[in-house]
């Protein structure tokens, strides 16, 4: 392929990519948008490959891309939702860790030596390049590994951990400083040493950090795996590689700028410490007080029967118990019936940005009922029944109400505020940000103990009987 028909290509592919940005901002655009990125990247892997700067290397780049699209597709094919948030991760960390790679191998790689400016653009590359994606790939282990509960959630508070962290950054400028005076192969052994200091600090980074900060932390992951991206695409002067890496860094760094806005966060807080960071000084906030109320599956069938409006804000709980087509399926008769059944989504819900919208997407729940919380807040003090299902330190009103908490000033589903509240919970354990929820004790709180899909599935069960009960009559009168 020439050097036209190439440019020509990536041009395209670069287009798609920007394409399935924007569609992926629109549940009912995001199948398309995701086409979009998925016709753009075969069409800059074709282009790549038939490119001739491959050299007629088909054979080596067949055996490295064909067994990772079939590791990749029974992966993906096979990974629960659930599990998604973990993938990512992993996702993540292979970013990093090809950015590494490319940067080390283009430093050792013999060509035609570069001279002046030109040189220490290139050394420069390299550096910042195994930087990034060193933090990166460490990094996105140990958040795998909170995700996956193999490491606790709290986070690790080590004495003086801020002068730590600037020791490591000032000893990799100083590598840095030493690797850009080097000559030749000479710079490897301090790009070497940076790259250890580099992955120690990305591990300590995300031990630092909360286990509620985690959907902040998938994407800031996100961000730098774009930059990791972007810094291999100048040291291998891929323009199509800059831009995808660009593309992925600033809209992953601008998703973490909106989800801290959703918790009240600032950004720098989150990276230095997540929620839970007081842990260590026992600031825990206020501990409720007064007595759950529980309840059973027939109350609730009759609270749901005798509501006009109902709200249901689920969690990861939901997606853990792999309720989301028996909750498609209650709002479906609940409807027919005539109830107003919406449904409110926190921006951090589950541990990925947009967790819960996939979930009710694939159960077929209609796009135009699934709202955000600022969408959705206001309605709470109208309407007569919330059903909250695995949902925890999204609907916790300490964050309101105890100026002491972990979680104060994070907006929230204010729940409370319904004529009544039916929570749908194994126990009366705490969130993943390990903080009590006083809503369990409130007056109008009812609990609905047990696994999710099970009383959920009971009570799809028990409405569809009386709906059957309610039409027989009417489909007999009509068959006579």
């Amino acid at each position: 392929m020439s050097s036209n028909l190439l440019t020509v290509a990536y041009i395209a592919a670069s287009a798609l990519f920007i394409l399935s940005l924007g569609g992926l901002s629109d549940q009912e655009t995001a199948r398309k948008g995701n086409l979009y990125g998925i016709l753009g990247m075969v069409i800059a892997v074709g282009a790549t490959a038939l490119t001739s700067v491959m050299g007629g290397g088909y054979a080596i780049l067949g055996a490295a891309v064909i067994p990772g699209v079939v590791i990749g597709a029974i992966v993906a094919s096979r990974v629960a939702m659930t599990s998604m948030p973990e993938l990512v991760a992993v996702l993540h960390s292979f970013v990093g860790a090809a950015a590494v790679l490319v940067g080390i191998a283009n430093h050792l790689q013999s060509g035609q030596p570069l001279v002046g400016a030109e040189e220490t653009i290139h050394k420069l590359e390299i550096f910042i390049g195994v930087f990034i994606g060193a933090v990166t790939f460490t990094g996105s282990l140990i958040a795998f590994g909170k995700l996956r509960t193999i490491l606790p959630s709290k986070p690790l508070l080590l004495p003086a951990r801020h002068a730590l962290n600037l020791g490591l950054l000032a000893v990799s400028v100083w590598l840095g400083v030493l690797f850009m005076g080097a000559e030749n192969s000479d710079g490897l052994l301090p790009l070497l040493i940076m790259t250890g200091l580099a992955a120690l600090l990305g591990v300590h980074l995300i031990l630092a950090i909360g286990g509620a900060d985690m959907p902040v932390v998938i994407s800031m992951l996100n961000s730098y795996s774009g930059w990791s991206a972007a810094a291999a695409g100048f040291m291998l002067s891929n323009d199509l590689l800059i831009i995808t890496g660009a593309l992925v860094g600033s809209s992953g760094a601008i998703l973490s700028y909106i989800m801290c806005r959703a918790m009240n966060r600032h950004f720098l807080s989150v990276i230095l410490g997540g929620f839970g960071a007081g842990s260590g000084t026992g600031n825990q906030g206020s501990r409720p007080t007064g007595e759950a109320t529980s309840t059973t599956v027939e109350d609730t069938i009759d609270l749901l029967l005798n509501a006009q409006s109902v709200i249901i804000t689920p969690g990861y709980g939901m997606a853990v118990a792999q309720a989301q087509h028996s909750v498609s399926e209650i709002t479906k008769v609940l409807r027919q019936r005539g109830v107003e059944v919406r449904f409110g989504i926190h921006p951090v819900a589950g541990r990925l940005p947009g967790h819960m919208n996939v979930l009710l997407a694939e159960a077929n729940v209609p796009y135009d009922i699934v709202l955000e919380m600022d969408e959705i807040n206001d309605d709470f003090p109208k309407t007569d029944v919330v059903l909250v299902i695995g949902a925890n330190d999204t609907v916790n009103p300490s964050a309101l109400e105890d100026p002491s908490s972990p979680i104060a000033g994070m907006p929230v589903l204010e729940v409370w505020k319904a004529n009544t509240v039916i929570v749908m919970k194994r126990s009366m354990a705490s969130g993943y940000a390990g903080v009590e929820n006083p809503l369990f004790y409130k007056d109008n709180t009812r609990m609905l103990f047990g696994d999710a899909k099970k009383n959920l599935d009971a009570i799809l069960s028990q409405l569809s009987q009386q709906d059957d009960r309610v039409t027989s009559p009417v489909l007999a009168v009509s068959t006579r």
